[in-house]
């Protein structure tokens, strides 16, 4: 049902801070009253095809009566309890499909609220482990440069030094070490140059490393870098003969995105720790989870503390783990790699772009499509004209992406590639 009521638009500008904009001069925003399907419904009339899936979280698009269902039944049992000391069946029924869908090394999970705090909670496994363990030198990460975390501070300090949105506390974040980003593409050869070279980093650095952090095989809000499978395979293999630990960062890249269930399934790897997110509940609610092994999460608990130093308020939600094991199994029980593939050939009409004057690049991989333009993109100025064309689509830097809802149709992916097009070709950017 739609919000009749007139959202107060000047009330929003004056008083309510948006994601990255300002509060001096913000970015408009336009007035959603109602999401179904795979569009967004605005007051003033216009139906948009969603190419974000709600930055790339509402994998089943929106008003599904399975999730639905699953939050109205909840809510009238249990909305929330805290979980110290409490369990409770849809904490127990997630965790139980988590450890079966995720690589089999991962028998641990820790529920947490968004994906910022999934890194933040890693990464306090990984030093906590080394702790317990009497050893005290590891207390960096190693990362790839390119890369992208999260907003909260551990995680922002593992995000691009140089060129993400977070180099301005640089001075106040800890200093870890980044390696060169991938460069081999994922449908290219693999440059073996690339292995020494991450091979010189470990022999260097790894007594005082505690885990190498990544995004598999998709450098996501770091620049939409696509990279070759044997990276990722070479770093897995650095992390067992040096003993490092490993974190793949599965929040944008799990639940089928890539065309595999989880990325680093593409290099055949089990990471010690994986966080996920985003998708985890189908978008209807904020959720993550970070899994680990027996090993690590029994190393912690015999360490001198004995338990993991971490516990939101919301740990464990009872609605949010119950939507999230309804968007699970609506997952599950489909052909979902079929309805990737077909995705997959939907969004390489993008290459259609790549006649155009300002276009550097065109990728697509499983659910995902990018057209990188050799300058940046004026976000106000694209989104105006995308609103006209019947679209919604938010770009970043210098990419023009999509990532819709696996429900999306052939049709509306060709709406949505014209839509690029066209501002591309018209200069609406």
């Amino acid at each position: 049902m739609s919000n009749k009521q007139p959202i107060d638009l000047d009330f929003d500008r004056q008083h309510i801070w948006h994601p990255y904009t300002s509060m001096v001069n913000p970015l408009p925003v336009y007035p959603v009253s109602h999401t179904l399907g795979n569009k967004i419904h605005l007051q003033t009339g216009e139906a948009l095809i969603d190419g974000m899936a709600s930055w790339w979280s509402a994998i089943h698009g929106y008003g599904h009566p399975n999730l639905t269902k699953a939050v109205v039944n909840q809510v009238n049992t249990m909305s929330h309890v805290m979980f110290g000391g409490i369990t409770h069946q849809p904490a127990v029924e997630l965790c139980k499909k988590l450890v079966a869908i995720t690589p089999s090394n991962l028998q641990k999970v820790f529920l947490a609220d968004s994906g910022s705090v999934c890194v933040e909670v890693a990464i306090k496994m990984a030093l906590q482990y080394w702790l317990s363990q009497g050893i005290t030198t590891k207390q960096k990460l190693m990362t790839p440069y390119k890369g992208y975390h999260g907003d909260t501070f551990a995680a922002m300090s593992v995000c691009d030094p140089v060129n993400s949105m977070h180099s301005l506390y640089s001075g106040f974040l800890p200093e870890h070490i980044f390696v060169p980003a991938p460069q081999s593409k994922f449908d290219q050869p693999f440059d073996e140059s690339e292995a020494t070279l991450l091979t010189e980093y470990f022999k260097n650095h790894h007594h005082q490393v505690a885990a190498f952090i990544i995004e598999p095989i998709v450098q996501n809000a770091g620049g939409m870098n696509f990279y070759h499978p044997h990276y990722l395979k070479t770093v897995r293999q650095l992390c067992n003969q040096y003993d490092v630990l490993l974190i793949c960062d599965e929040i944008a890249t799990g639940f089928g995105r890539t065309g595999k269930l989880f990325a680093a399934e593409h290099a055949d790897i089990e990471p010690d720790i994986m966080c996920i997110g985003k998708a985890l509940t189908g978008g209807m609610m904020t959720l993550s989870a970070t899994l680990t092994t027996d090993k690590i999460a029994i190393g912690i608990s015999n360490g001198e503390a004995g338990v993991l130093m971490h516990g939101p308020t919301f740990m464990g939600n009872p609605l949010a783990c119950s939507v999230a094991c309804a968007s699970i199994d609506l997952l599950m029980n489909q052909d979902w790699k079929k309805r990737i593939t077909q995705l997959n050939n939907a969004l390489n009409q993008l290459k259609c772009c790549l006649t155009l004057e300002g276009v550097v690049n065109v990728r697509t991989l499983g659910a995902i499509g990018v057209v990188e333009l050799d300058r940046s993109v004026d976000v106000a100025k694209i989104q105006a004209y995308f609103i006209k064309q019947g679209v919604w689509i938010r770009p970043f830097g210098k990419l023009i992406y999509l990532m819709p809802p696996y429900i999306t149709s052939d049709d509306d992916i060709s709406t949505l590639i014209t839509a690029i097009y066209n501002a591309i070709n018209d200069g609406h950017y």
